[in-house]
């Protein structure tokens, strides 16, 4: 995997952690697979992440680092449903717009989208994303 694609799961892994209901609100955080903001020079590697990332959730893994413990059978029936629907999303779904629409930093924006360099919190070495990190967030 080059410098580019590692950026584009950098970028992925932010963009999911945005997906916060503790901070935009319960009902507020659902989205299409298509709204992802995948790249199409770098989408066999972004899905090859997902479906990764989903698997390592269904396994629990960083389950401990949350300040509850959820309900297994449901958490993993659900990721087991996501991960089915990264399987059936293709390249030539990708709609670029969406990336592009969702990584732009606008002149003048004190809390862009990407946060600048990348930065991770420092309790839970994770991505920030704009609005902040989401453990301690949510009361980790």
């Amino acid at each position: 995997m080059d410098q580019y694609e590692l950026k584009r799961i950098e970028k992925k892994k932010i963009w999911l952690a945005q997906r916060d209901q503790s901070v935009v609100g319960i009902g507020t955080v659902g989205f299409d697979i298509d709204e992802m903001p995948w790249t199409i020079d770098s989408f066999e590697s972004e899905k090859y992440f997902i479906q990764d990332t989903i698997s390592n959730a269904a396994d629990g893994l960083g389950w401990e680092k949350l300040s509850y413990k959820p309900r297994q059978d449901w958490v993993v029936n659900c990721l087991n449903q996501f991960g089915l629907m990264i399987k059936a999303f293709n390249k030539e779904d990708v709609d670029m717009d969406n990336y592009i629409d969702w990584s732009e930093i606008e002149e003048g924006d004190d809390n862009p989208t990407i946060p600048r360099g990348y930065p991770k919190c420092e309790k839970h070495d994770i991505y920030l994303n704009c609005h902040g990190c989401i453990l301690c967030n949510n009361g980790s």
